[in-house]
């Protein structure tokens, strides 16, 4: 799923450039140039949403642009695929030594988790500090 955000982008050289996404408070990013900064629109998007369950609606363009905080910059609009945000749970198949599996069972149980509660937990734990 695409949804259209707008972004405010600021330079104090001409050269690099800041970007802020007004509907994301706190997320932001930039580049070495305009299109570097637009393109790195997406990652930053997704690093904020991480552990979210969904993405706020866009606000107009309109209510941007007059905006404060668009005084001085320039806005525009960057498509973001939301597809990470997927939550619907996929069946894998997985090959793992028997002796590993016995204690990753062990230590799921131990938790109060189901394996594939586990294994996503652990993953996402090694994402997070990776």
């Amino acid at each position: 799923m695409q949804r259209a955000y707008p972004v405010i982008l600021h330079t104090d050289d001409g050269v690099t450039y800041g970007v802020t996404i007004p509907d994301l408070p706190g997320c932001f990013t930039g580049g070495d140039t305009m299109d570097e900064a637009l393109a790195n629109v997406q990652e930053a998007v997704e690093a904020y949403l991480f552990d979210k369950e969904e993405a706020p609606e866009p606000s107009r363009l309109a209510d941007v642009l007059s905006s404060e905080a668009a005084e001085g910059g320039t806005v525009a609009v960057v498509q973001v695929d939301l597809d990470f945000l997927d939550r619907e749970p996929v069946r894998v198949n997985i090959s793992v030594p028997r002796r590993k599996l016995d204690r990753i069972d062990a230590a799921a149980k131990r938790a109060g988790m189901t394996r594939s509660g586990y294994l996503v937990h652990a993953a996402e734990r090694t994402v997070r500090e990776g």
